[in-house]
């Protein structure tokens, strides 16, 4: 895949990263850290003493995991989440995007960092004494006093709840429950942002044509993991070209210029810190090779936010495709290849420093489980039939049999889990399956977390 994102960091390589700006998507294509604050007043009130540094595993693509090994208080060197736990726990977590919860942020209320899920495996949350969220607001003003809070998604309800401190770079707050949480603040005005410019060339057969997409987004992973979303899901392929991104971004309006001057489209671009999961970009095209120097301009100050020059080196494609993993077992070739079988088994049976993390490949689901499933679906279940491997004629003849239509759902899960083999129908297996799917209930996604996690689900 071209365009890597914070997910799917090889989190093991994060604790060579040492200077500034982002353990990135280097040119094997992982994305190994988000990226740190620009603004030195900020940097100057950005409290970590005692924060000890902590190098989480990936266990599956989007999940990330640490074990912290006693009572203290450790920072993930690949998120930036700190943890104060009061005793030995092993901590789960990813990183979610705003798109999903932002409908939630009303009256005035706006995202102020990313949002994560985060859970403890086979202990009691309260374990957890606090957790401090990355934020990308510039605090640099004195006079911009800013009052922080966090949404907390609690039994598939938004709960607005108060932080208990901030600096620079975080937002602490007391831990209640684990479910997704992330820093929220309350304006009317505008506020400025510790922002990114993430630049990407197209990858094609012509030699002679450049072809680039600019993003402007906050310096946050969920803003920068929808980005490489976005991009990944283009026909056309792309890579990421490492520049310094960091800068400050208000919400206003940019332009975009490059010398030599190219096609750029549109000739100006609205920053926005509306929820939306499809971002707006620039597009600059070239007929001449690089050198191409670009350089973001906000229109009402005129002043040159963000500047980078692209050079022939930097639009070398020095990646490899990886095959596409499918879904249905059907489909799978009788020899798998080493990469695939290798993944399979870390991905259920996994260690950190010599204990196991308690997640086994389980057993199938039951039906009773596969109808608590298909209550929480709603009109989008056609959608999770896809994603699970079926076809639009096994709809077809799910709804000629069946007029129940949550029977219909039913049917569609039980004809997913037959067309398993044996220990591959689990909820671990199904949530691998339509974690991408954007249209995907909030509730679902619980579901099959809570069955992951449960020891009734194994």
């Amino acid at each position: 895949m071209f365009c890597a994102d914070t997910e799917e960091a090889d989190a093991e390589k994060s604790k060579n990263e040492s200077v500034a700006g982002p353990a990135a998507e280097v040119s094997n294509g992982k994305d190994d850290r988000q990226f740190r604050l620009c603004c030195e007043k900020c940097k100057a009130i950005h409290q970590s003493h005692g924060n000890e540094l902590v190098t989480p595993r990936r266990i599956s693509k989007g999940r990330l995991q640490v074990q912290l090994e006693g009572e203290g208080t450790y920072e993930c060197s690949v998120t930036g989440l700190v943890f104060e736990a009061s005793e030995r726990v092993l901590v789960r977590y990813s990183v979610l995007s705003w798109s999903k919860f932002g409908a939630f942020l009303r009256n005035s209320w706006k995202f102020a960092g990313p949002i994560f899920n985060v859970d403890t495996i086979d202990k009691d949350a309260s374990v957890l004494r606090s957790i401090q969220f990355p934020h990308s607001i510039c605090l640099a003003d004195p006079e911009n006093e800013m009052t922080f809070s966090v949404l907390h998604i609690k039994d598939n309800r938004p709960l607005i709840e108060p932080t208990v401190d901030h600096s620079g770079s975080h937002v602490k707050w007391n831990v209640t429950s684990l479910s997704p949480v992330g820093p929220i603040i309350q304006t009317s005005h505008s506020v400025e942002h510790h922002g990114v410019v993430l630049v990407y060339k197209q990858l094609g057969s012509d030699n002679n044509n450049y072809s680039f997409h600019i993003y402007l987004a906050t310096n946050s992973s969920s803003d920068i993991k929808d980005i490489c979303q976005q991009v990944r899901g283009y026909k056309n392929r792309y890579i990421r070209i490492e520049k310094p991104p960091t800068c400050k971004l208000d919400e206003g309006t940019y332009r975009l210029l490059s010398e030599p001057e190219g096609d750029i489209k549109p000739q100006d671009l609205k920053f926005t810190l509306a929820v939306t999961k499809m971002k707006g970009y620039f597009e600059a095209f070239f007929e001449q090779p690089p050198p191409f120097k670009f350089s973001l301009i906000e229109i009402n100050t005129e002043e040159t936010v963000w500047s980078a020059t692209i050079r022939e080196g930097d639009c070398v494609d020095n990646t490899q495709k990886k095959p596409k993993k499918r879904t249905n077992s059907r489909q799978r070739s009788s020899s798998p290849s080493e990469d695939e079988t290798a993944s399979k088994r870390p991905r259920w049976q996994d260690e950190s420093d010599g204990v196991k993390t308690g997640t086994t490949q389980g057993q199938d689901m039951s039906e009773k489980q596969l109808l608590l499933v298909a209550k929480r679906l709603g009109k989008e279940w056609k959608q999770v039939a896809i994603y699970l491997g079926l076809n639009s004629k096994d709809l077809d003849e799910i709804q000629a049999s069946e007029k129940d239509v949550t029977m219909q759902k039913l049917k569609m899960l039980v004809k997913w889990k037959s067309g398993r083999l044996l220990g591959e129908a689990t909820a671990y297996h199904m949530w691998e399956s339509v974690e991408e799917l954007d249209d995907l209930p909030v509730e679902v996604r619980q579901t099959l977390q809570d069955m992951i996690n449960s020891p009734a689900a194994k």
